[in-house]
């Protein structure tokens, strides 16, 4: 016809549809044409939420109970007060109810921060600035900047009083600004901390207060246990490997202790610390964060903990393989360096006092410049190596049992072989890069003024973690989503094999039943067997008596 697709007319002149053809359409095709324009009546509009179906209806509906004057006059008007109701609350308040912006909520939020807390005075600038651990986030944001690299300004002000009231909450000794973890929901804030001594001692000895009392009712419950064991069946000689221990805080994986927070202004939540089975299996998954620490990690293998627990394993990780500084800045002690080298290693450094800071240009064109401040993580899990089967010197064996436990844990350590990872304070020069991609990549902020660039540092391995020197300054950074970077798609480790049942064999195979004839044959050769073994003893009797006959 002379219409076009989307105009008036168009479908008229089709046959089986035209109002000139005498032909009734078939019944099927008709319910096919009036489904196919009901459901494009449907379709939701993108913008406004609604569809042209109930919006029709509605409009009707007012009509039909309004019965307005010249109706088809005003349709459009009666379309707009349609649509303009879809947005009006149904409820009739004696004041005007004002809406509640997201700007408004987060400044709600974030007013806390902008108060001083027991009514502080103010207080000389001098008293504040002497020995306090609250770092200037401000600057270090301004060396970021410089590369293109950080938050707004006014983010980062929101975690610079953020962690002013960390600092006032709990005894810090050390706080840095570790990060941001971006979320699917919410994401994570991140500071990184160190305790005073005292604060970490009477966090672990509760701990190992509760775990005394654990093992003495252990102990009675497995007094009960073998009495009752005595009357059992047999049971599965199948023992689970044993448990690595986490490493002690204040060294190792749990050197620090780190605080999130969804957003500045929110409470400050301590993670929990990490444990070798955790970052073992944090390597073979990988999860989007939520938001939520309480959140399940629904994985293969199976992640031993929630996401509070899997992002304490990932900012280990991270923080093991990006933790840089300038070489010379740090030393290790010199009281210290023979002690060290018996135990295996140097675990602890000090700031070097007659550090000569490089030049931005010697700092961006050899990665040997930089070094590794952070001990690297085993395939262990820990950052020093255990051995799992050998036991401490206060613990005695007790049973017979135990000594047998003991004879065959001697002869699974001949196949471990002790881990060494990289000593502390090796250059960046050494990392592995991943297949043609170096692990890292250096480059100045700016190629205009060079006599003010930063020497910046991007690494490839852990997208998001970024490092700077200037002078004397440094500092280390990360924002992502705390994943690891591999050039082949992630794939989830298999299911192991399934175990056999039992063996097959000739013993245990069930045999089919006889058929009736089988049974008539089997019986038939039994009875003529019966017979010949009763004439076989008849002829011996027979045999007996002429042999005695003959000697008579």
């Amino acid at each position: 016809g002379p219409y076009q697709p989307r105009e008036p007319g168009y479908g008229l002149y089709q046959p089986g549809f035209s109002p000139h053809d005498d032909q009734i359409p078939d019944p099927e095709s008709r319910m096919l044409a009036v489904q196919n324009a009901k459901a494009y009546l449907l379709k939701t509009s993108t913008a406004s939420g609604l569809n042209l179906y109930d919006h029709l209806a509605n409009m009707l509906t007012k009509i039909l109970d309004e019965k307005p004057t010249n109706a088809v006059d005003i349709i459009e008007n009666i379309s707009k007060d349609v649509k303009w109701s879809q947005f009006q609350k149904k409820m009739d308040t004696l004041r005007d109810e004002h809406e509640i912006l997201p700007t408004f909520e987060a400044a709600e939020k974030r007013k806390a921060l902008f108060l001083k807390q027991n009514g502080e005075k103010d207080e000389e600038l001098e008293e504040e600035t002497e020995d306090t651990p609250l770092p200037n986030v401000m600057e270090t944001a301004f060396y970021f900047e410089q590369a293109g690299i950080g938050l707004s300004k006014d983010e980062s002000y929101h975690i610079f009083l953020a962690l002013k009231n960390l600092i006032t909450v709990h005894p810090i000794q050390t706080c840095r600004f570790w990060g941001k973890i971006l979320g699917l929901e919410m994401n994570y804030i991140i500071a990184e901390v160190q305790c005073h001594e005292g604060e970490e001692e009477e966090e672990t000895g509760e701990e190992e207060v509760t775990e005394e009392g654990g093992k003495e009712i252990d102990e009675v419950e497995v007094e009960d246990e073998e009495k009752e064991k005595e009357d059992k069946p047999l049971e599965s000689t199948y023992k689970p490997p044993p448990v690595i221990p986490k490493e002690e805080d204040g060294s190792g994986a749990n050197k620090y202790v780190y605080f999130v927070c969804n957003e500045p202004g929110t409470p400050w939540v301590k993670l929990p610390p990490v444990t070798p089975a955790q970052i073992v299996c944090a390597r073979k998954i990988k999860k989007f964060f939520t938001g939520r620490l309480d959140a399940p990690v629904v994985s293969f293998p199976p992640f031993p903990g929630n996401e509070a627990n899997y992002l304490r394993a990932q900012v280990a990780r991270i923080s093991a393989g990006t933790q840089i500084s300038p070489i010379g800045f740090y030393q290790f002690a010199e009281e210290e360096e023979e002690e060290e080298e018996e135990e295996g290693g140097r675990g602890t450094y000090e700031e070097n006092p007659d550090f000569q800071p490089l030049s931005v240009a010697e700092m961006v064109d050899s990665l040997s410049t930089w070094v590794h401040h952070t001990q690297s993580i085993l395939q262990q899990g820990r950052c020093v190596w255990l051995n799992p089967f050998k036991k401490s010197e206060g613990e005695e064996p007790e049973d017979d049992e135990d000594e047998d436990e003991e004879e065959e844990k001697a002869e699974e350590p001949d196949a471990l072989q002790q881990e060494i990872g990289p000593p502390l304070l090796t250059p960046l020069s050494e990392d592995e890069g991943i297949q043609n991609i170096p692990a890292w990549t250096a480059q100045a902020s700016t190629n205009l003024i060079p006599q003010h660039a930063v020497a910046v540092l991007q690494s490839n391995r852990w997208p998001g973690a970024y490092a700077f020197a200037s002078g004397r300054k440094f500092g280390n950074i990360y924002f992502g989503w705390g994943h690891k970077y591999s050039p082949e798609n992630h794939t989830p480790a298999l299911p192991q094999p399934v175990q056999a049942e039992y063996p097959r064999g000739p013993e245990i195979t069930e045999t089919r039943d006889p058929t009736l004839e089988e049974e008539l044959a089997f019986k038939a050769s039994k009875e003529e067997a019966l017979d010949a073994a009763e004439e076989e003893e008849d002829e011996e009797d027979a045999e007996e008596d002429d042999e005695e006959e003959d000697n008579d």
